[in-house]
């Protein structure tokens, strides 16, 4: 018998604000909120649910690609997804519950070291806890102990495999060349691969210095570079036909076919690639010519009879070893042929400068709380599933030295944050790419200055001056940016939050929302507030909102009494000031000189109240920013919009005139027109009936015009409105048949096929199977729908 494996390893970094706790708006993934959503819409959702298509080209089975293959998926994304795409990780849990009955009670998920942290630069004591924070991340999620371990970018050293071995771990996955020799275990003499190279198709044993030892699996190299690279995902049978062919003329028994790659290679990378994965594997799964597989499932059942010494300091993406994470060794995305990477070897040694101040602080201060601070380090992954400090202060009861105080509690979990930071600013992503300037690298500096910024707190030390003096060694490749320091005073330092801003950031909306309700506390992040009292003035134009409000961190327990007010002087004229609360006459006080000045003299009373306290709309995290600079434009945009309407109305057979003489438009009218027509397409789509006849008519106007429109932003905004209309469907299937719901999205369905737009109707796809109801099925439009969707009729998921 052959077997074949396919493992897929998904992963993002970490993107949260570390004081927030949330990721914010990411401009660059855009119509996304961030990447983390997008990459689920194009590769983490589809795999759950992808589409195999018969000979006609529709669609005949929806299966889960996760419950036939081998996966990792990173503990930070897991806990995204967890929180922002939960059918994503429910499925993710499944899948692997499922994969087991299939492969012999061996799951197909796998752990992965925590945060993606290069291992071979890392000291014994981060492997150790980064390894351990995966093991017990993943058993309480998959509710079983995993037998295999994904080390990021497959970076390896012996260490590492001792520290994977001595927590009972079976197996990882490794590139062929980082093998150095190989033997048969029977024989005594060793191989140099570089002479005689090894055979990927079977497991091999590494035996470790202490005794321990543990298998190692070495995939096709040649076949990964194809899939990622190459043109095996435009078709299934193509890798399918590869992946057998990578062992038909193996003569041993039981040859095992496997190749590992990024699991964003099958839908983000490479669009549709879901779709060849799900043809390969159930080709595979249902033909005779070989069996799927999973690698805990085979190293049961052919346990390795090779024995392998590996390369030390090597891993799958950089062959100057481990180089990329250090140094300019030359290796980089390939997108800006003309920049360097000397900015590689200052980052990281600032970072390691930082630790070594970090790790020292932690231990000293940690032996007063802890009864062994490095052990509840090790353990304090089990505080990252609660969501109050209830929890995490159980936690501390089995931790600590004795009973502390609430303000030893708070400390202890501020000297843990701190400590994970310290961790997360050496996530593999950040000296991956070309530019210290790039995102990955300002996620690590923005974790690192969370760390920073705990130390100087908890040690009463100054080194942030120090710190950026060191990052000024890193040279940026972009003129402007000059720098690591500057690149970190610019973009990292203003994503500092403290209690003040958190309370500034709540009494802006609390400035903008119709009512507060006092008393009822509320989640902002990482942060819980309770509104204790609030007073609005309005006079014109202008209002004013001032209070008071109690904050505290969930991860903590830390919390503050603030007295707050802002102000909206029209437009985007926001001023707002926050101070600790102190005794109620004191604030009666200032509440007299708020009233008293409003609004003439507000300006001056701000400063003098709250100082250097005092914030603008360009203070609010990013989600708030826009939420509140679209309630403050709104109106204004829709007054500017129907100006432009009435101008465009004016020069409307003018336009359409010199569109037929192909004159271009003078600038001023081409930018209306455009306003225009993108604002009226975006509101038909979101009417309560879409008159779709109108949409043509603005497409038409649109090419008539010479007008560019947003296509790609139209393609969003219907396939939005399509699912909305689907999930409203199904919800109370025989129902909603008598509310318009299925010509409503007949007519929008065959607009998008009339135009042959490539929208990704995945969702609703997904939604049309998983309806059953007999008098929707029946139904002849329902039918047709199934058409248009390019369903099979009579599929079932």
């Amino acid at each position: 018998m052959k077997y074949v494996c396919v493992h897929g390893h998904f992963y993002q970094p970490p993107r949260e604000n570390p004081w927030l706790g949330d990721v914010e708006l990411q401009e660059s993934a855009a119509p996304w909120h961030d990447w983390n959503e997008r990459i689920t819409a194009e590769c983490y959702a589809p795999n759950m649910a992808a589409r195999i298509l018969g000979e006609d080209g529709k669609i005949v089975k929806i299966i889960s690609n996760y419950e036939r293959m081998s996966f990792n998926v990173g503990p930070t994304l897991l806990q995204w997804m967890e929180r922002h795409a939960p059918e994503t990780y429910d499925g993710l849990l499944e899948a692997d519950h499922r994969g087991k009955e299939r492969f012999s009670n061996h799951g197909p998920a796998l752990a992965q070291v925590y945060n993606h942290m290069i291992m071979p630069l890392a000291s014994k004591r981060d492997k150790i806890t980064q390894v351990l924070w995966g093991l017990q991340d993943f058993s309480s999620r998959f509710g079983r102990f995993p037998e295999g371990m994904w080390l990021p970018e497959t970076a390896v050293d012996i260490e590492t495999l001792e520290v994977l071995a001595s927590e009972g771990l079976r197996f990882t996955i490794l590139a062929p060349h980082q093998a150095k020799a190989w033997k048969m275990i029977s024989e005594s003499w060793w191989h140099e691969t570089d002479q005689r190279p090894m055979e990927t198709c079977y497991p091999y044993l590494c035996n470790l210095p202490s005794g321990r030892s543990l298998a190692i699996f070495f995939y096709d190299d040649l076949l990964a570079k194809d899939i990622a690279f190459g043109p095996l995902l435009k078709n299934g049978a193509l890798l399918a036909q590869r992946l057998l062919l990578s062992i038909e003329k193996n003569s041993e028994e039981n040859p095992l076919a496997h190749v590992a790659t990024d699991g964003e290679t099958f839908g983000h990378h490479h669009k549709y690639g879901d779709m060849a994965l799900a043809w390969c594997l159930d080709h595979i799964e249902h033909g005779e010519n070989a069996r799927l597989t999973v690698y805990g499932e085979y190293l049961e059942k052919f346990p390795p009879r090779r024995e392998v010494r590996i390369r030390q300091n090597t891993s799958w993406s950089c062959v100057h070893g481990v180089k990329r994470w250090y140094e300019d060794c030359g290796c980089h995305s390939g997108l800006h042929p003309g920049w360097n990477q000397k900015w590689r070897q200052p980052l990281r040694a600032a970072l390691d400068w930082l630790r070594e101040k970090i790790d020292g602080f932690y231990e000293k201060e940690g032996a007063f709380l802890f009864s062994d601070p490095w052990k509840t380090r090790d353990l304090y992954v089990q505080c990252f599933f609660y969501d109050s400090t209830t929890g995490r202060h159980e936690f501390l009861r089995s931790s600590s030295l004795r009973n502390l105080s609430t303000e030893e509690k708070v400390r202890a979990l501020k000297l843990l944050e701190m400590e994970r930071s310290a961790m997360f600013m050496y996530t593999s992503c950040g000296w991956f790419f070309d530019e210290i300037s790039g995102l990955e690298a300002l996620q690590i500096l923005l974790y690192a200055y969370h760390a920073l910024t705990s130390l100087e707190e908890l040690s009463g030390e100054k080194i942030k001056d120090d710190f950026i003096d060191l990052l000024e060694r890193a040279p940026s490749n972009i003129e402007e940016f000059k720098n690591g320091g500057r690149i970190f005073d610019f973009f990292v330092a203003p994503s500092h939050v403290d209690f003040l801003r958190v309370g500034g950031h709540y009494a802006v909306q609390a400035l903008f929302q119709e009512k507060v309700t006092e008393s009822e506390s509320f989640s902002l992040c990482n942060y819980r507030i309770k509104p204790e009292r609030s007073l609005f003035l309005e006079e014109g134009r202008e209002n004013l909102v001032m209070g008071e409000a109690s904050l505290s961190h969930v991860l903590t327990g830390e919390d503050k009494r603030v007295f707050f007010s802002a102000c909206h002087r029209g437009g985007h004229k926001v001023l707002c000031g926050v101070r600790a609360a102190s005794d109620q006459e004191e604030i009666s006080t200032w509440e007299r000189s708020i009233q008293t000045h409003f609004p003439q003299k507000i300006e001056s009373v701000f400063v003098e109240l709250f100082g250097h306290r005092t914030y603008s709309l360009r203070h609010l995290f990013k989600d708030g920013q826009r939420q509140i600079m679209h309630f403050v434009m709104e109106r204004d945009v829709a007054r500017i919009e129907n100006y432009l309407k009435s101008v465009v109305r004016d020069y409307d057979d003018l336009l359409t005139f010199m569109g037929l003489i192909r004159m271009p438009l003078p600038e001023a009218l081409s930018g209306a027109a455009e306003v225009v027509l993108n604002g009226d397409l975006r509101r038909i789509i979101w009417e309560a009936e879409p008159d779709l006849e109108q949409v043509e008519k603005r497409l038409d106007q649109a090419f008539a015009w010479q007008v560019e429109i947003n296509i790609g932003e139209l393609q969003h905004h219907l396939r939005g409105r399509i699912e909305k209309e689907m999930a409203f469907l199904s919800e109370q299937a025989e129902r909603n048949l008598q509310q318009g719901y299925l010509v409503r999205i007949e007519k929008m369905l065959g607009f998008v096929r009339r135009h042959h737009w490539d929208v990704n109707l995945w969702k609703a796809q997904n939604i049309y199977a998983s309806i059953s109801d007999p008098n929707i099925l029946e139904h002849p439009v329902f039918k047709h729908i199934g058409n248009l969707l390019n369903m099979r009729l009579g599929l079932h998921k």
